[in-house]
């Protein structure tokens, strides 16, 4: 009974409109009266900031913030896929015929994932990251290669939360939900960084709107608020760094695995 209530709390709350108003409340400037309680509360490191926190203007404004330079230093491993984000690896593995495997229980189908894409193709025997970005972590999303922008899709969708219980309890939220998805190519082949979207995230957006290539570890894009990034790479070209397994922490820039062209 009370996952029901949860479930329909949580089919209530993920309409867009309900975002736009809490979006609108973090960008205005009454919000960053917010900016230490927030801090506490998510135990958040204040002190890696770019700026003094007098002077984030809004909350929003401090969600999004970059860091100092040298606080995530980026891998420097020959032919590697670095971490896009700061965040808990949620599932990953290989992708089998298309399909997604056990992400908290349940399957995801590729084709829905990156909107009946031609690019589908590429990862049907891929390998996947899900990487949860919880509001304690810093929430600028780094490219994971050096390459070159081939496309970029932005899905309209809803709001669900990619926490444990709408992972869980919510049907295809990765599916469902809003997505941003920039298909990079590199010496190697092509990844693709899928932004998606939470309740209570306003938006989406590129870091420098128009840019079509990214050094390893430049900035890629931001989230407003916590959220999810599905990092995929096309079918056999990529192996994972061992030792890594769900519920991993890892850091922007960090080592997940290599990238080498298939034979």
């Amino acid at each position: 009974m009370v996952k029901r209530l949860l479930r329909l709390m949580t089919e209530l709350s993920s309409h867009r409109w309900i975002s736009r108003i809490m979006g609108a409340f973090s960008h205005s400037r009454i919000s960053r009266f917010l900016i230490p309680a927030f801090i506490r509360t998510y135990h958040i490191p204040a002190s890696q900031a770019e700026k003094d926190l007098r002077e984030y203007s809004t909350l929003n404004e401090f969600f999004s913030r970059r860091l100092k330079p040298g606080m995530r230093p980026v891998t420097e491993e020959t032919d590697a896929l670095a971490s896009p984000v700061d965040a808990m690896i949620t599932a990953m593995g290989k992708i089998e015929s298309g399909t997604i495997l056990n992400v908290k229980g349940q399957d995801y189908n590729l084709e829905e994932l990156l909107n009946h894409s031609p690019h589908q193709e590429l990862y049907k025997k891929g390998f996947f990251f899900v990487l949860y970005l919880s509001p304690t972590d810093y929430h600028r999303i780094h490219s994971p290669v050096t390459g070159k922008k081939t496309e970029s899709d932005h899905i309209r969708g809803r709001c669900y939360p990619v926490n444990e219980f709408g992972m869980k309890h919510m049907k295809g939220v990765l599916c469902r939900n809003e997505r941003l998805i920039t298909y990079i190519a590199h010496s190697a082949g092509e990844v693709a960084v899928v932004k998606v979207g939470a309740m209570n995230v306003s938006s989406i957006r590129y870091s420098v709107e128009g840019k079509s290539a990214w050094e390893i570890g430049e900035d890629l894009a931001y989230f407003e608020f916590g959220s999810t990034v599905v990092l995929l790479t096309e079918s056999g070209i990529f192996s994972p760094r061992p030792g890594l397994e769900p519920g991993t922490k890892v850091k922007m820039g960090e080592l997940l695995g290599f990238l080498q062209p298939s034979k």
